[in-house]
């Protein structure tokens, strides 16, 4: 009876440890899940209530949140391009080309050879709805990078005709826009971000249907300026006082959110949440630096106490959301608080698919998230994240060369420690992270060795990225001059531009 008893109190630990962290004692590698990454443009930890905006309500997101393994110390780069990159490589961007989001020095380079076209080697199909931004000439494109299915909006966002995007979206910027599916340029119908939900729904369900493994890239380019909404969107926020501005990107994120419920909801329905994990992430921190209120005036955007946003090296400009949900094999409500970041996500979704990681020129530096998936308790080693601004040379304030640029907007991060290089003030700044994670008090007088070693870390790393900058230089292209915009030219000329919409 004794060892009944003990066997039955085994089990029942056994039992609330899966419940606690998913199912710990199985081995997530090759297990081959259906993957859907959503990842937000210019959304930040502030976006959400469940990050503790009490202004925005984002239930699906939030139940999400609730439902999901989280890990709570998820680092990306401050602007959109190079977080892709980083995503796309497993390195930071500067080791693979990347140093702006514009003048041709958006483009992933070359060399690199892509995780989608990883797993396509394994097996997967893989799809991309959205935001690319890694390049629009023909040997950038997606389809050549890694993904069999395209719709996508030219660099560097709707609208932008400047940059590379369709003249025609800059006359209804984010409903009925020209964009580009597959091989071919069409018109499609409706909200962007409703569209790219739906077009990616319908091709996920025709996968599940063939049982064929995905991935699904859903990278959307909301809320983004110029800042757009549907108007039911906007209404309750101008009803309560707020201005145009905050309706419309508030409105944006609400939209987001029930088109993550629409997805869940599909998914439930399609009886699929056992084999397929559900990623939602944000490219860089919010945009958003203030509030207008009819009454109130103006007010600072809730920022989940961190400071600085986009396009600065402070936590509110790199720190993210990560919620990973896998019903029945990670755990629900569970928190990570290792270093993690973009450059993991390429060896992790590899050893989830059981695909062989490439070597090569600019072989993949990142991590495994796995060991932390299956136990967030396991043993990360302290480790060095490098970011920086980049965009010397113009567009945007900043420096005109690199070499003036190299502390302009720089950060070294590791597990306890962040070291920023301020942009408009004096610096450096070295914050204490794990006990004053709203970086409010510079400490480098009380630890000049700390400051010396980041530093140190931060010359060697910043010296080794120069001969991977291969984009350096290349002419500004004019407006109507770019890949996709001569494409449509011809296109017009010969079959016109046909209209699309998807099947589900």
């Amino acid at each position: 009876m004794k060892h009944l008893n003990n066997l039955l109190y085994i089990t029942l630990a056994l039992a609330g440890f899966i419940s606690l962290f998913g199912k710990s004692t199985e081995s997530l590698e090759n297990t081959r899940p259906n993957i859907i990454f959503i990842l937000t443009d210019d959304q930040g930890m502030g976006d959400l209530s469940c990050m503790g905006n009490s202004i925005l309500r984002t239930p699906h997101i939030d139940n999400l949140y609730r439902a999901s393994t989280r890990f709570t110390d998820f680092q990306v780069s401050p602007t959109c391009s190079p977080t892709r990159a980083a995503i796309m490589s497993g390195r930071f961007p500067f080791e693979v080309g990347i140093s702006h989001t514009l003048m041709q020095r958006d483009r992933l380079a070359p060399d690199v050879v892509t995780f989608p076209q990883v797993l396509q080697k394994a097996g997967y199909k893989t799809g991309l709805f959205g935001k690319w931004h890694l390049g629009d000439g023909d040997e950038y494109l997606p389809q050549n990078r890694g993904f069999h299915e395209v719709l996508m909006h030219g660099a560097g966002g709707i609208g932008q005709y400047g940059f590379g995007d369709f003249k025609e979206n800059s006359k209804n910027k984010y409903f009925d826009n020209v964009l580009l599916h597959n091989e071919t340029i069409v018109k499609t119908q409706g909200f962007c971000t409703d569209l790219f939900f739906q077009s990616a729904m319908s091709w996920m369900k025709d996968k599940y249907d063939k049982d064929q493994p995905f991935f699904t890239y859903l990278s959307l380019n909301a809320p983004h300026g110029p800042l757009i909404a549907p108007e039911k969107y906007k209404k309750r926020f101008l009803l309560e006082g707020y201005d145009k501005s905050t309706a419309a990107r508030y409105g944006m994120i609400e939209n987001i959110d029930d088109n993550v419920g629409i997805l869940i909801k599909k998914l439930r329905d399609w009886k699929v949440l056992n084999n397929t994990l559900l990623i939602f992430m944000t490219d860089n921190g919010m945009a958003m630096k203030g509030i207008g209120h009819n009454d109130q005036g103006r007010l600072i955007a809730w920022n989940a106490g961190m400071k600085g946003t986009k396009d600065t090296n402070w936590e509110g400009g790199t720190h993210v959301p990560s919620f990973w949900y896998w019903k029945g094999v990670l755990g629900e409500g569970v928190d990570i608080s290792a270093l993690t970041a973009h450059i993991d996500l390429y060896r992790t979704f590899c050893q989830l698919a059981g695909a062989e990681v490439p070597r090569g020129p600019v072989t993949p530096k990142g991590r495994s998230l796995l060991p932390l998936l299956k136990n967030p308790k396991s043993r990360w080693p302290d480790r060095t994240i490098f970011s920086h601004r980049g965009r010397w040379g113009g567009g945007g304030r900043g420096k005109a060369t690199r070499a003036e640029a190299k502390y302009y907007g720089a950060s070294v991060r590791n597990q306890r420690w962040r070291l920023v290089f301020e942009m408009d003030s004096p610096g450096p700044w070295l914050s204490d992270i794990l006990k004053d994670p709203g970086e409010t008090q510079n400490v480098i007088d009380e630890y000049p060795k700390v400051y010396k070693a980041m530093k140190d870390e931060f010359d060697q790393w910043w010296d080794s990225t120069e001969s991977f900058l291969v984009n350096e230089g290349l002419p500004r292209i004019s407006a109507g001059e770019h890949h996709l915009q001569l494409l449509y030219q011809t296109q017009v000329q010969g079959i016109g531009i046909p209209t699309w919409k998807p099947s589900l």
